[in-house]
């Protein structure tokens, strides 16, 4: 009897799917049974060669031999994970096997996963492909049912390599043209540049705003309504010349206001959009301060190992129509603790009313929006962060089945001696959504006003004025850069209706899948630091700016890219000619950077020199503390001297900083709280409310001194290694 072989990307997806197929016997990396054999990757087995494989010349990092351009890339076997790849190829060469599925991620970096093994393993055999958005055992019976024919999905293989080479090309030459010349680890990509370029766009925003003081008249009224003084020409509340503020104070005092008009007006708010990956991300920053990877890779846990909610990885805040049918089976499964009073008014809707709010077929491409599963999760299973990004889902899911809030919008405007005056209301008339998922309520309602008739007139009780300055643009925290990476023309300061309709249609720089490691890339390569929830571009950050040639640093150029890959993926464009034009561009940023007439200068010396090499250290500060790194590219060494802790000061509660090494190890605190560690963990045994154990401190640490991976990211894997350690 011939067998299938399935092709998973991990192996926990690949026990849910053997377990399905009812693949019971169990090999070394792979399951089996009477029709299929499951197996899988470990994320990638197979990558794009170092660039010494194509000579010797290129073991040794010298300017004088880029750019670097190989007719063409070559695949190998990633050698930490070469056993689990020839356990691949074993079961995929078997005599006894007519078939492949690839059941790898349903997405483009997912579908080189596989495309890559089968590759290199030089596998001939027809393909058909799995394409699920959750891993329920209902899923993935359904998909199996539903198998496509590997041929359609060709075209996204081609732009997911058509990537993963532009990125080598492009990455690599850049990176090892900027370190050589400069003699320090200097990276730049695609996307890492125009990120870091908004930063510092927005940091300059900041430093040159010049604050303008103005002023504000308020008039209490009869019947304790409060009536602002509108300019009637610009319709501005602000006044920005305090003489004319005593002028009108002075003409005001005592007079009457007369009614002029009344209007009252309906709104309506729908429920809120469905999540996708980005917007969740960015509400879980703002409600918890959970980083965009923290955000990802709770939820990669909530898909994979609870089944609680779909594929994660999307760009789509709406369903397809097929998945009407479900919508009550969901209901079903998220019928649990703290949620059965809504799903209890949920049932009681018509279902046409959540189709109107969710299901689009046209803004759905290769993933619908995130939503809880058909399966009934086991909250009690789940990490505290995962409860809280699961309840997000699940309330924004339950509020799509109600119907739209109204309220009344009433406006009153008022003349008093020549001047205009304005107060707003708003009364609510049906709660709808809002009464069933408080938590997404939204901002307060402005106060409700009295009954008001046009001709009525109201003597001016109290008259005064309230000073104030106009607020320069807010500085980045990870929730709004993710905003500026989707929408990224409305963060830029020079307005170009080309290039904002070029990033629309790509949709920003960068996936829903890369933006969160993006950003930490930024972080481990000291590039940004974090100062409370704010962003900030360094000094080494600054001068790479400086450094990189200005074409990389626009957002234009990776939204481009995407266009053309979205093209490459819909058939539209070929690969080939892709890559020579990413050839020829790797070769001018070679150009420029040699002939770049600028420096760097390393600005944050210790006295401290390197254990192994002998060279100054470098302070840093990393997204968790500040360390001390080697300026030495080659030799990498590094180490923490401060980290900040979940350890709350016994005093003001605020978050303690550990500094130094070994037994002299003390918690800090910026209130001037000093504790030994050996002290506070005495303190924490006799505090039987203690929030964090001596474990808790330990494997904190251990967290905190484990390297950050810039994971998914094929320039990424090769900067690792290339034993590009990502210091100063």
């Amino acid at each position: 009897m011939t067998k299938t072989v399935v092709l998973a990307e991990k192996p926990s997806v690949g026990r849910d799917l053997a377990r399905v197929l009812k693949c019971q016997q169990k090999g070394n990396g792979f399951f089996e049974g009477k029709s299929h054999i499951v197996t899988w990757g470990l994320g990638h087995l197979v990558t794009h060669a170092d660039p010494e494989h194509y000579g010797e010349h290129y073991k040794t990092w010298k300017l004088e031999e880029l750019p670097m351009l190989p007719k063409r890339l070559d695949l190998v076997v990633i050698k930490q994970t070469s056993k689990q790849f020839h356990t691949v190829k074993k079961q995929l060469h078997r005599g006894d096997v007519k078939d492949v599925v690839i059941a790898t991620d349903a997405g483009r970096e997912g579908e080189l996963v596989a495309r890559w093994i089968l590759a290199k393993a030089n596998v001939k055999k027809p393909v058909k492909r799995l394409w699920i958005s959750s891993v329920t055992d209902k899923a993935i019976r359904d998909g199996f049912n539903k198998l496509k024919d590997g041929k359609a999905y060709e075209n996204l293989s081609a732009a997911a390599e058509a990537r993963a080479e532009a990125d080598w090309y492009v990455g690599i030459n850049g990176t090892r043209a900027l370190t050589t010349k400069h003699n320090a680890q200097l990276s730049c990509g695609r996307v890492q540049t125009p990120t870091l370029a908004m930063i510092a766009s927005r940091e300059d925003d900041v430093q040159t705003f010049v604050p303008k003081p103005f002023e504000t008249i308020r008039a209490n009224a009869e019947g304790g309504v409060t009536f602002r003084w509108v300019d009637g020409k610009s319709g501005d509340e602000r006044i920005f010349d305090a003489d004319r503020t005593e002028a009108l104070k002075k003409k005001l005092k005592g007079a009457t206001l007369s009614i002029t008009s009344v209007q009252a007006k309906s709104k309506r708010t729908p429920p809120p959009k469905l999540y996708d990956l980005t917007e969740l991300q960015r509400e879980a920053n703002k409600r918890y301060g959970y980083s965009a990877k923290e955000t990802l890779g709770s939820l990669q846990r909530l898909y994979e190992q609870h089944k609680a909610v779909t594929y994660p990885r999307t760009d789509s805040r709406y369903l397809s129509s097929d998945l009407v049918e479900t919508l009550n089976e969901r209901l079903k499964a998220c019928d649990v603790q703290p949620f059965r009073k809504t799903v209890a008014g949920a049932r009681k809707q018509p279902l046409t009313q959540a189709k109107k709010h969710m299901v689009n077929d046209k803004e759905v491409s290769d993933h619908h929006a995130l939503i809880p599963t058909e399966q009934a999760p086991v909250p009690s299973a789940m990490s505290d962060k995962e409860f809280k990004l699961y309840q997000l889902i699940v309330r924004r899911f339950l509020a799509n089945f109600f119907p739209a809030s109204v309220a009344e919008l009433t406006t009153v405007q008022a003349e008093a001696n020549g001047e205009l005056f304005r107060a707003k209301g708003e009364r609510p008339v049906t709660t709808g959504w809002r009464e069933q998922a408080l938590e997404e309520a939204g901002e307060e309602a402005e106060a409700t006003l009295p009954a008001f008739s046009e001709g009525e007139t109201k003597k001016i009780t109290k008259l005064d004025s309230s000073r104030g300055e106009t607020s320069p643009p807010p500085r980045f925290n990870e929730a709004t850069l993710l905003s500026a990476m989707e929408k990224p023309a409305q963060y830029m300061s020079e307005k170009d209706e080309k290039l904002a309709k070029t990033l629309g249609k790509a949709g920003g720089i960068g996936t829903v899948a890369t933006r969160a490691d993006i950003i930490e890339k930024l972080f481990s390569s000291f590039l940004i630091e974090k100062k409370g929830k704010d962003l900030f571009v360094t000094s080494k950050g600054r001068q790479l700016l400086d450094l990189v040639p200005s074409e990389l640093k626009s957002p234009a150029l990776t939204a481009e890219w995407e266009q053309r890959l979205e093209a490459i993926a819909n058939g539209k464009q070929k690969k080939t000619a892709f890559i020579e034009e990413m050839k020829q561009y790797a070769g001018t940023v070679v150009r420029e950077i040699k002939n770049g007439t600028k420096t760097f200068r390393h600005d944050n010396k210790t006295g401290e020199k390197c254990p192994e090499c002998s060279k100054f250290l470098l302070e840093v500060n990393g997204k968790k503390g500040k360390m001390r790194v080697c300026q030495d590219r080659e030799c990498g060494y590094r180490k923490n001297i401060a980290m900040v802790t979940n350890a709350r000061c016994p005093k003001c509660k605020k978050k303690l900083e550990l500094r130094g090494e070994g037994e002299g190890q003390v918690f800090a605190c910026v209130c001037g709280h000093r504790e030994k560690k050996s002290q506070f963990e005495v303190r924490q045994k006799q505090n039987k409310n203690k929030n964090v154990s001596k474990r808790e401190v330990q494997n904190y640490m251990k967290k905190q001194h484990k390297e950050e991976d810039f994971a998914n990211s094929a320039l990424a894997d090769q900067l690792a290694k290339l034993k590009l350690k990502q210091e100063e």
